[in-house]
């Protein structure tokens, strides 16, 4: 078993993204993530084929990947909710050229500068597009440290897998974080990129990188090839952890910071003898819609945890189809949801739909 070492969130992501073969990072300073540029400078000009560039503004870094990610090389860039808005057109250009990268947000609370304190405001942004156009992008989210490095790696080869960006969605919280974590071992990529902007030695056809498609007929035809390879990952890549769901009667949905806070308060729960159990979507696009939809045969009720006004409960109501009501236990602007917060939303609940006092 591999050693432990004790990281914060941001550089256990640095230190999985170097050893999931990506040497070329670019990127922008901001709060919550800054310590995770600062990794990348101070490790990759050490290192042979490393690049690291503090672009001028976030939308020059995005763009500077858009160039690396076509010539095949693993590329990433990081950055916090405004940032993460100036890179939009970039990331729309990414996925309108079928190149995979990778887009860490580790999320503060908005809109505008709003805070530098945790948030998950950004799921709408992340989940629904972003940017301009017919696009998804995979979009991961950390519960842990652990989980941190563990989904970086697993990022790079989703994106390489399907041609296509993957985000690892953070609130402020998990990179701030200090936790023991088993890194992953050193890989690279092994998937052949034939499509890659390298020069042909005048062996091959040109490549070319573009999103511009004039002709509306092939526009559609590539907009409906790439929709098809969304769908093949959200038949093959949603993920998920279950939690105490066997006996559940109560279910709660809620990732990040905000599932570790569920978990404590169903376990003070549990001791109540409320049967509630826990779906934390790992993956928040593809989203769990069938474990949600399976859950709801079961259980009387959902409730959406989150930090922010309420986007996920959007998602959890669409999977679940009406058959149980869905409530919202939330704080927003860098404030967390606490344990008594979310027994006293669960109780609420227990009581509209069974009855009675609390």
């Amino acid at each position: 078993m591999a050693e432990k070492v004790l990281m914060k969130g941001n550089e256990a992501i640095a230190e999985a993204a170097l050893r999931a073969g990506c040497l070329h990072y670019f990127g922008y300073p901001i709060t919550p993530q800054t310590e995770l540029t600062a990794y990348m400078a101070k490790r990759l000009p050490k290192m042979e084929g490393g690049v690291f560039l503090q672009a001028e503004s976030e939308i020059s870094a995005i763009n500077m990947v858009y160039g690396v990610a076509s010539t095949g090389k693993r590329v990433m860039t990081s950055s916090s909710s405004p940032g993460v808005s100036l890179k939009q057109e970039g990331i729309s250009y990414i996925a309108g050229s079928d190149l995979p990268a990778v887009i860490v947000n580790v999320q503060r609370g908005g809109p505008g500068l709003g805070g530098i304190q945790p948030s998950q405001s950004d799921y709408f942004q992340a989940t629904k597009g972003g940017g301009h156009g017919d696009y998804h992008l995979i979009v991961l989210t950390p519960s842990s440290v652990q989980e941190m490095a563990d989904l970086t790696s697993l990022a790079f080869d989703l994106a390489d897998k399907y041609r296509c960006p993957a985000m690892l969605l953070a609130d402020g919280t998990m990179g701030q974080m200090m936790e023991p974590v088993a890194l992953p071992e050193p890989h690279k990529s092994i998937i052949e990129k034939p499509w890659a902007v390298t020069g042909t030695q005048m062996k091959r056809e040109h490549n070319i990188i573009n999103s511009l498609y004039l002709q509306p007929e092939i526009l559609e035809k590539t907009n409906f090839d790439r929709f098809e390879r969304y769908r093949q990952i959200e038949e093959n890549e949603v993920r998920y952890e279950s939690y105490l769901m066997d006996d559940a009667e109560y279910c709660i949905v809620a990732f990040g910071i905000a599932a570790r806070v569920a978990k404590n308060a169903i376990t003070m729960m549990r001791k109540y003898g409320l049967k509630v159990g826990l779906i934390r979507p790992i993956t928040v696009w593809p989203f769990p819609k069938k474990a949600i939809k399976d859950a709801a045969d079961k259980v009387k009720g959902f409730v959406s945890v989150e930090l922010s006004m309420g986007q996920m409960i959007e998602d959890v109501r669409l999977a679940e189809e009406c058959k149980r009501p869905v409530v919202l236990c939330n704080r927003a602007g860098g404030m967390i949801p606490g344990v008594d917060q979310i027994i006293a939303v669960t109780k609420d609940l227990v009581c509209s739909v069974e009855g009675g006092a609390r």
